[in-house]
């Protein structure tokens, strides 16, 4: 029994190190599966090994290896450590992809991270001198929302300032889940630690609200946190956004559509300009005009869910909520973050929103892929996601440094 038991779990557990290695993405309902698999399994590697030998030596104490069963388990087993130990190697070797970015950008990146980074508490998003202020309503609760949408989270140093760069940390999930608290947490933590004032906001999430609440939300918050400013120490003027997923879109969407009266009801005169944007693994075009995502398309569920409508029956919705085709000369300064074995938002419609951005915009327009990176990589703490981290840390610092040269000028 013993061996039987292991020989499935080590069966399980070589098609889970399978999905971190592969990049496979057109497989139709397995795709949540196969993302959560290579996501969780790729950023904790060392930790599935770890729990793994634990459990083989319960098993050899429980005599699993004495039958021809066991044995063969046991080689499954050893094969999948293998290629989790492969993985996270590959992760660590995004030390080579951040020089070459640093190289290419002229960007000061900190050094080495710890090929251990996060092994302990990858979860744990506590760092001294840093404090949060939960709940805050950054204005009233409007129709749609389920609780909790109008609320937002201070990410902040304990030490007294002022005159701080502010970052606005857009959470993903499809628009139709998620919530502040479950993202961004990395990246705003260090910033904060820093001197950055963070703020994570939530937003209406669909069926109960449909498109473009999501994003007009968004601009509450930028109009709000702009308006209470000084309040934290923080400076208006200087206000980067980020997210992942589908706060990706809503990153990019933000920063190509600022001060659109069409996005700012009741609030049309409200500065919801932004200073800089770094989305990770964002949705940029929703119709696939570049015919990358093919048989899967998201058109489907978004007309069902997000926009309740189809994109026949009403495109210029569908245009205007797609960054893509809003990129002008006047976009600001961008960092697009992807991971190149992504199952839900594919590589290839980051590089064409960055082709599209480096045709049109004016200002810096930098690209990071990470080879091995699944959706969400950087969620919690893992080699690859600290390397993004400090990446983006560059980015936005050396765009505040040249917001404060011009103010100085």
């Amino acid at each position: 029994m013993a061996a039987t038991l292991y020989l499935v779990g080590s069966i399980f557990i070589f098609v889970v190190a399978a999905t971190t290695w592969f990049q496979v993405r057109r497989i139709g309902p397995l795709v949540p599966v196969y993302f959560f698999s290579g996501w969780l399994a790729g950023e904790l590697a060392l930790q599935v090994i770890a729990i793994g030998a634990v459990v083989t030596v319960g098993f050899a104490i429980a005599g699993a290896f004495a039958e021809p069963r066991g044995v063969v388990g046991l080689a499954l087993s050893l094969t999948a450590w293998g290629v989790l130990l492969a993985g996270h190697l590959r992760a660590q070797g995004a030390r080579r992809e951040i020089d070459r970015f640093a190289a290419e950008t002229g960007l000061a990146i900190e050094g080495d991270v710890s090929p251990t980074h996060g092994l302990a508490r990858p979860f744990r998003m506590r760092r001294p001198g840093v404090r949060r202020l939960v709940d805050i309503p950054y204005g009233e609760s409007l129709p749609g929302d389920k609780g909790r949408r109008n609320l937002l989270d201070v990410v902040l140093p304990e030490a007294p300032g002022s005159g701080r760069p502010i970052l606005v940390q857009i959470h993903g999930g499809g628009w139709m889940i998620g919530d502040k608290r479950e993202q961004g947490a990395p990246l705003m933590t260090h910033l904060a630690s820093r001197g950055w004032i963070c703020f994570a906001i939530n937003y209406r999430l669909s069926p109960k609200a449909a498109f473009p609440a999501q994003i007009v939300d968004v601009k509450r918050a930028i109009a709000w946190i702009r308006a209470h400013a000084a309040e934290y120490g923080a400076d208006p003027d200087f206000l980067c956004v980020t997210g992942g997923s589908a706060g990706g879109h809503l990153t990019a969407l933000a920063a190509l559509s600022q001060n659109d009266p069409a996005f700012q009801p009741g609030f049309e005169d409200a500065d919801t300009r932004v200073s800089a944007a770094v989305p990770f693994y964002g949705v940029y075009d929703f119709l696939d005009r570049a015919g990358i995502r093919g048989r899967q398309s998201m058109v489907d569920i978004l007309a069902k869910h997000v926009f309740q409508c189809r994109p026949e029956e009403n495109p210029e919705l569908w245009d205007a909520l797609c960054p893509i085709l809003r990129v002008s000369a006047d976009a600001p300064p961008f960092l697009v973050i992807q991971g190149t074995h992504d199952t839900l938002v594919f590589v290839e419609e980051a590089r064409e929103f960055v082709r599209a951005l480096r045709e049109k915009s004016r200002a810096p327009v930098y690209y990071l892929e990470l080879e091995g990176g699944q959706h969400a990589f950087e969620i919690f703490h893992s080699v690859r996601s600290q390397y993004a981290v400090r990446a983006a840390t560059a980015f936005l610092e050396a765009e505040h440094a040249r917001y404060r040269g011009a103010e100085a000028a």
